[in-house]
């Protein structure tokens, strides 16, 4: 293949970030003690042999033929499956989670890799010739490959990753899916988060007004089946109202109900659940509009803010490049996500573009989440800023991920 076939903005995007990470994971664990760039004992030093193994596994991907990604689509998703199951048997835990696996030296998350399985897996499901995805049995097929490494990731108390899967539903949205569906979904959000913070017969009765208020002001129709599907909704809405004091208590793990109280600000505990949030934002604040300098943020130096070279990375953007690199960072991402549904959208075959959509939505919930969380705007629950943040399995997982995209691009006159 040629080289030159490779989408060359896409990979100029993708270097920028990943080496701008790399000078930041060097300030973030900076010791004048330790200042050798090629120090391997180090988390800069090790994040140089994860950035050549990802270069290596991107020139790997991109000499592969095409079409054997989407014939070997089921055989990596099961690999996945195997694996995520392992992990429940043998996995180390770390922060909470059991989702490592050790080999001596050397350990990785099967988590990260479960992401692009399971994009192969429902690209390759959407993409079947007689498919019909109005039909419900489609529909129900599709959710369910997503479901089960989503279970299996949730199960390791790995919310966070298992949380990114939802980030597959945007795809449907282009291949047919109701935006109604989208719109479910943020009212039920909402409701989770008004169930929280006010009386749960206060929240049902402001519903039923709503409900109402559509029947007998918006609605120019007034059928039997508009009745009954208002009748409904509320009913729903009753019942998930009901079940969220449940499901809070019984199913999320009292450190995520603590960071949840926190960012609603029904608990203030600066010292305690609030401290990592608390402080990268002193952190990002201190930065101002230009930033400390390299190597030069007293925050970061001071190591304030705990894991500061991973999911709390941002703030070390903040505190030493300021507004102009946080601004900046962002802007690459967004960059890279609107080229990435330029080329999705130019696929010829449904297998590259559904998978196209997948790559841009599993980069955006990740960015979107990690962001928000270290500026406080949502919950902590751990997940790394894709190809910035420390960490060998999110880097190489993340690189196999977006080069099986560009892979595919650069054939995408010749599959259909």
């Amino acid at each position: 293949m040629e080289k030159k076939r490779l989408d060359f903005i896409t990979i100029l995007l993708y270097l920028a970030i990943v080496l701008f990470g790399w000078f930041n994971i060097y300030a973030a664990v900076f010791d004048e003690s330790h200042a050798a760039i090629l120090d391997f004992g180090r988390q800069h030093g090790k994040q140089l042999i994860w950035m050549g193994l990802a270069a290596f596994s991107a020139l790997v991907v991109t000499l592969v033929e095409p079409k054997i990604f989407s014939n070997t689509a089921y055989i990596i998703y099961g690999v996945v499956l195997l694996l995520l199951v392992v992990v429940l048997l043998i996995g180390q835990t770390t922060n909470g989670g059991q989702s490592w696996i050790n080999f001596g030296a050397f350990k990785f998350q099967p988590s990260e890799f479960a992401k692009f399985g399971t994009a192969l897996a429902i690209s390759k499901f959407m993409s079947a010739i007689d498919l019909d995805f109005k039909n419900l049995r489609t529909k129900i097929y599709a959710f369910t490959i997503i479901l089960i490494p989503a279970a299996l990731i949730l199960l390791q108390h790995d919310t966070g990753s298992a949380l990114v899967f939802a980030s597959f539903v945007f795809p449907f949205f282009r291949e047919g899916l109701s935006g109604m569906v989208l719109l479910l979904g943020l009212v039920a959000i909402v409701l989770f988060v008004l169930a929280l913070l006010i009386n749960k017969y206060l929240l049902i009765g402001i519903v039923l007004v709503i409900c109402i208020a559509y029947l007998f002001i918006w609605l120019n129709r007034r059928t039997i089946q508009e009745y009954l599907r208002v009748i409904i909704f509320f009913a729903s809405c009753t019942l998930f109202i009901f079940s969220v004091n449940f499901v809070f208590n019984n199913v999320l793990e009292s450190h995520q109900r603590d960071r949840i109280y926190v960012l609603l600000g029904k608990v203030d505990d600066p010292k305690g659940t609030g401290y990592n949030v608390d402080q990268a934002k002193i952190a990002i604040g201190s930065g101002g509009f230009m930033g400390k300098g390299w190597t030069k943020g007293t925050i970061t130096k001071a190591d304030f803010v705990p894991e500061q070279e991973t999911d709390f990375i941002f703030c070390t953007v903040g505190e030493e490049w300021g507004f102009v690199g946080s601004a900046a960072l962002i802007c690459l991402y967004i960059g890279l996500l609107v080229r990435l549904v330029f080329l999705a959208e130019r696929q010829r075959s449904t297998f590259a573009r559904f998978y196209g959509y997948s790559v841009a939505s599993i980069l955006f919930m990740h960015v979107l989440i990690n962001i928000g969380m270290v500026l406080g705007l949502a919950p902590v629950i751990g997940i790394p800023l894709p190809f910035f943040s420390y960490g060998g399995s999110s880097l190489l997982a993340f690189t196999i991920l977006l080069f099986i995209f560009l892979r595919q691009d650069a054939d995408r006159n010749a599959l259909l």
